[in-house]
């Protein structure tokens, strides 16, 4: 009799160790969607004693799927891509797309080596003048060694996360403002109408000629060719903030507003504790489309600007015309693309985080 008890109290608790384990696996779930990382939720259900003919199916919509339509797409590039003759060579294909890839990272081992040895020759360099007392003549360089194509992504990610956040800066308030007044609505939505289409080649001149004249002193961490790229960026994702932000204001329970008014909230008030808060979900959807919109800019306000980004690597593929040069800027392909998912994915992740609606 005692050996049933004891058995029975064991089952009891490994009933309860697996309904919390799946308890986390639900709550994690949602986190591993945001994050594109929602083949893992099966594998660890299977993990954890979940019938595994179910998950398998599950795990073969959101994983096995998808990896079946990158390899045909693969395959696909592969065969076509010798076919056809460029005035360079032919089309790369994906072997070689790869091997420009492992090139590109090797050319930035090397340089992060020669920076290294750079700063090391000078570390012991100035010791021994330290030693000999011409502490005058001791000096400190940086490392002017051309920038690879890790560095030009760090400078786009800057570059982008410069102009999203001068947009967002100004796009929120101007929706606040703009969903909260019918008279203010109508003052600026025919100029968000005439600004929105507008290209980013068109305000590039325009951007370049205002920044040169008013920044003429420009600091060592911001130059003069990253705020214009910035600036640009700026000007055509702000839309989507402003308009998404006007309509989630505009949205928000006029019985709440009645409520606020009745309590004689200060406007401030008001914003911060019923406005913002119910139209959060909709400011987050202009802000992951503002993003989005920001990137794709990039690209193009770089080549122009000739920012040490991206856009400017792929302009210096163009322009150099060797046989590798159609590869690496395939290469740039792939990588602003995969970094445009990553960044969505952030901001998703993030919408999780602040808003009610999107954990429901």
């Amino acid at each position: 009799m005692a050996n049933a008890d004891t058995a029975s109290t064991r089952e009891v608790a490994r009933t309860e160790r697996r309904e919390r384990i799946f308890m986390w696996i639900n709550r994690a779930s949602g986190w591993l969607d945001a994050l594109g990382f929602s083949w893992l939720v099966p594998i660890l259900k299977i993990a954890a004693g979940d019938n595994p003919r179910e998950q398998m199916h599950e795990l073969k919509r959101v994983l096995l799927i998808p990896l079946i339509g990158i390899a045909a797409f693969l395959v696909l590039w592969g065969v076509l891509a010798p076919q056809i003759q460029t005035s360079l060579c032919a089309v790369p294909g994906p072997s070689q797309v790869w091997a420009q890839t492992v090139n590109l990272w090797k050319d930035h081992v090397r340089e992060r080596e020669k920076a290294a040895a750079f700063y090391e020759r000078q570390e012991e360099r100035n010791a021994k003048l330290e030693a000999a007392g011409k502490t005058d003549r001791v000096k400190w360089r940086s490392y002017t060694g051309k920038p690879t194509y890790i560095d030009q992504i760090g400078t786009s990610l800057e570059t982008v996360g410069l102009g999203f956040l001068i947009a967002t800066i100004i796009a929120v308030p101007l929706g606040i403002a703009s969903g909260l007044s019918r008279s203010f609505n109508g003052a600026i939505n025919p100029l968000i109408q005439i600004f929105k289409p507008v290209s980013p080649l068109a305000w590039l001149p325009i951007v370049t000629m205002i920044v040169s004249a008013l920044y003429v002193d420009p600091v060592e961490w911001l130059s003069k060719s990253l705020l214009i790229s910035a600036v640009t960026v700026t000007l055509c994702s702000m839309w989507p903030t402003l308009i998404n932000t006007a309509l989630g204001v505009s949205s928000v329970d006029k019985d709440l507003m009645n409520v606020g008014r009745v309590l004689q909230l200060p406007t401030m008030k008001t914003v911060t504790k019923l406005v913002l808060p119910s139209s959060l979900p909709l400011i987050f959807t202009g802000l992951r489309l503002s993003l989005g919109v920001g990137w794709m800019v990039l690209i193009a306000a770089e080549m122009l600007a000739q920012n040490p980004g991206l856009g400017k690597f792929v302009w210096d593929e163009f322009q150099n015309g060797s046989s590798q040069s159609l590869a690496k800027i395939m290469v740039a392909v792939f990588t602003i693309g995969i970094i445009g998912f990553a960044l969505d994915r952030l901001m998703f992740a993030l919408q999780r985080a602040f808003t009610f609606s999107a954990n429901r």
